[in-house]
């Protein structure tokens, strides 16, 4: 198992670290102290037989962008304190990081204005073309395998625009082996179909079952051959999209984790004689750890959905977990040696796809510019300007959140806003104008519909307990992914370690400062509502009229709505 002082030296072997950079240096010297290559990305303890590549959530990103990783991620239970709930000084002291590297920028929000502007965007699916092709032509195409673990069509303007078909074409140059998913499942489910369809690669999902029959619904292992081992790669799509999502866009189809069911493929895929057996995963983090304790006979998880990125895999009972975080931003990657049917040593990395850094691949970039042509003019349209740092990423409210609470609040005259706590949108630097391009990264969706409605302070409390409990519940198995529901209009006080229901507290309008009661309707605008025939302007027009009549968004980032006690 890797230790903080291993990381730290592979750091210092591949580049990562070539010393201490002051925060108040000048952003062209803290470049040249700390100049990295595309070599040095690749650099790699090459090992064993298979080579297992790893690409999650990156909502239908194509282009490089900035994403600022979160501030708040609160672990309850036995997964209080440990990775991937680490943020901040505690996550770079725990995997040795230096302070103000390239690698720090890449995973932690210290400091992130300044580094963002010192090293610039990641991401970009040509630069995670030249990675790939790279490893390949490295390892030999007989040795790789390639896994999207989903959360790939859904998230831009031009994935809304195509119906998630600019996402499919594209990365049908990647060549993925193997697909499961979550956010595919709005398109509905004649789409998803079609796209599945067009795609030439499995989509595996081993707990969706016909919800009639009750039979499995999708194909749930793909076996491949890689190195002269047999390889078999269970998918496991998003266990609670029909609670998350809504329901009646995909009604012929049952999900949930299913564990029994999990456990039956294993053991039919070891009886096939697999010496490797591999989940591709959309069940979060925390939920895997528990797969990892819970199910045997799992040599590596493969594991998305909460957008965690953790340096290296992290072993849990024998089984590797490895986080390829989001937005495009990672390239996982993980060498495994293999003798008489058993997994005898590996070595993992969790490539920074450095977009300066990476020559992108051009039959890739020609691609990503042929399926936006017809949209660029659009996408690129400036509708305002931040002087704010616009993010959405953490436990609780960013700025993006506050600032899409203010605008359904005068756009729907509402006293209260609840904007869902989703874990995708990319990042504005201040100073930066705010595109077509922008918004839609924020608030793309089939269901984007501005609700207005009446809600008792019993009701509201109610909403934010039982969303509170989604999160911070102690049985990973009850946690159903995404952040705290995002609020404006009131403040309030959450203790995440509490029980249902003792959760949420102090509950007070923001003008007035005075207490919400249980028994008084307050005026409630919202969207993404799982409801179906939900009337409202979509959350996007809604946003561009609000953002282009302020012209200059301008928000306090410390005017937290929410008191964590810890």
């Amino acid at each position: 198992m890797h230790t903080r002082r291993d990381f730290l030296q592979y750091a210092l072997n591949a580049g990562f670290v070539l010393g201490a950079v002051g925060l108040g240096a000048n952003p062209a010297r803290a470049l040249a102290q700390q100049k990295l290559t595309q070599d040095d990305l690749l650099r790699f303890d090459s090992k064993g037989q298979v080579t297992l590549l790893h690409f999650t959530d990156c909502h239908a990103q194509l282009k490089p962008v900035f994403f600022r990783p979160p501030d708040t991620n609160i672990g309850v239970g036995d997964y209080a304190g440990v990775p991937p709930h680490l943020v901040g000084e505690a996550f770079l002291d725990y995997f040795g990081i230096e302070k103000g590297s390239r690698y720090a920028y890449a995973h932690t929000m210290v400091d992130y204005v300044d580094l963002a502007r010192t090293y610039g965007k990641l991401g970009g699916l040509d630069r995670t073309a030249t990675l790939v092709k790279a490893i390949r032509a490295e390892r030999g195409d007989d040795k790789v395998l390639f896994l999207d673990g989903g959360d790939t069509w859904q998230g831009s303007y031009t994935s809304l625009k195509t119906n998630g078909m600019d996402m499919v074409e594209c990365m049908k140059l990647l060549k993925p082996d193997a697909m499961t998913g979550h956010w595919e499942f709005t398109f509905g489910e004649d789409r998803f179909l079609e796209l599945v369809d067009a795609m030439g690669y499995p989509f595996l999902a081993s707990n969706i079952f016909d919800a009639e029959w009750d039979e499995p619904a999708f194909e749930h292992t793909a076996y491949f051959e890689r190195g002269g081992v047999k390889v078999a790669v269970i998918g496991q799509a998003m266990p609670y999209t029909p609670i998350a999502n809504p329901s009646w866009m995909f009604p012929k189809w049952s999900f949930g984790i299913r564990p029994d069911v999990l456990q039956a493929n294993v053991n039919a895929a070891r009886e096939e004689g697999a010496e490797i057996v591999v989940m591709l995963s959309h069940n979060g983090f925390d939920v895997d750890r528990k797969i990892a304790s819970t199910v045997s006979g799992l040599d590596v998880i493969m594991t998305g959905h909460t957008h965690d990125a953790t340096p290296i895999a992290l072993e849990v009972d024998g089984t590797l977990l490895m986080s390829s975080g989001s937005h495009g931003k990672y390239l996982g990657r993980i060498d495994l040696e293999v003798r008489d049917g058993k997994v005898t040593g590996y070595s993992s990395n969790l490539i920074p796809v450095f977009s300066d850094v990476i020559a992108p691949d051009q039959e890739m970039a020609a691609k990503i510019d042929e399926m936006r042509a017809p949209y660029e003019a659009e996408t690129q349209r400036v509708i305002g300007t931040t002087d704010t740092l616009l993010y959405r990423r953490g436990n609780f409210n960013g700025t993006w959140d506050d600032l899409i609470c203010q605008g359904i609040m005068e756009e729907r005259d509402t006293e209260i806003a609840l904007s869902p706590g989703f874990r995708w949108g990319t990042t504005l630097l201040p100073g930066s104008e705010i595109t077509i391009d922008d918004l839609y990264s924020e608030t793309s969706m089939s269901y984007p519909s501005v609700y207005r409605l009446e809600f008792t302070g019993a009701q509201l409390k109610d909403i934010m307990e039982d969303v509170c409990d989604n999160l911070f519940n102690k049985d990973p198995f009850l946690q159903q992914g995404g952040d705290m529901v995002r609020v404006g209009g009131f403040t309030y006080s959450c203790t995440p370690n509490a029980g249902m229901g003792e959760r949420i507290s102090d509950m007070r309008l923001t003008g007035s400062g005075e207490p919400i009661e249980a028994g008084k309707s307050y005026t409630v605008g919202g969207w993404a509502s799982v409801n179906e025939g939900v009337e409202g302007p979509a959350i996007y027009d809604l946003m561009e009229n609000y953002i282009t009549r302020k012209s200059v968004v301008s928000l306090d980032p410390d005017a937290a709505a929410v008191r964590v006690i810890l």
